[in-house]
């Protein structure tokens, strides 16, 4: 063990670096003799077990999808989940195989967003063992989050509008339920404003040629049974 931190790596000077100014590496810590437990490992709950299918954006007979609780930075961020408690190493032949499927199936639904580049995904498995995996939407033409740092930067950039958030998670949701399971996640609802009052809409300005021809395309298929 070094004295003092090693000199800082040279990926600090790449463009996809979030960070600049002095920087030095931290200590590293002494290793411990036994690792704490996990969410769902031994005795611990799982919170993904637990987790009702109405908290995911779409749901199969045995994978289901979560988004954040939130709008983040990036276009679009899922986690993958089996329904069924295994950890990576542990999942059966099937759910194995359907893996492969689901990875690309949601890597391909996540890219047919509007202004998304590419797809990161991730497994890091750290914190909990239930088995998820991570899809990061990198933004079209965002060189700079190129690479192996695009999950930090999805906490440095300003969140995206909720109501582009959700219209994606809908999209995202119909597009996995063509291949089957049910769509959890529904787009946001039109706002729009009807007058206060008969008078007040009687006193606004008549409406234009084109506004007359629609209204009465409206009201003759409402005098169809």
């Amino acid at each position: 063990m070094h004295d003092t931190p090693p000199s800082v790596p040279d990926f600090t000077q790449w463009p996809s670096f979030p960070f600049e100014g002095e920087l030095r590496v931290k200590q590293l810590d002494e290793p411990v003799s036994e690792e704490p437990p996990r969410k769902g490992e031994g005795d611990r709950e799982c919170t993904a077990c637990s987790a009702p299918d109405d908290a995911y954006i779409w749901v199969g007979e045995r994978w289901r999808v979560r988004a954040m609780d939130r709008p983040t930075g990036l276009p679009m961020v899922l986690i993958l989940e089996s329904r069924s408690h295994f950890d990576l190493g542990d999942l059966p032949s099937l759910l194995a195989a359907e893996l492969g499927v689901m990875t690309v199936r949601l890597e391909r639904a996540i890219r047919s967003l509007d202004g998304v580049a590419r797809v990161h995904v991730n497994r890091w498995g750290d914190g909990s063992e239930h088995f998820h995996m991570w899809f990061l939407a990198r933004p079209y033409g965002r060189l700079q989050l190129r690479g192996t740092f695009l999950s930090l930067w999805d906490s440095i950039l300003p969140p995206i509008s909720e109501e582009q958030w959700r219209e994606n998670l809908a999209m995202i949701a119909a597009w996995l339920a063509e291949f089957g399971g049910r769509p959890l996640a529904e787009p946001p609802r039109i706002q729009w404003q009807a007058p206060s009052s008969l008078a007040a809409q009687s006193s606004s300005p008549g409406p234009s040629g084109a506004e007359e021809e629609a209204t009465s395309v409206i009201e003759a298929a409402e005098e169809q049974p």
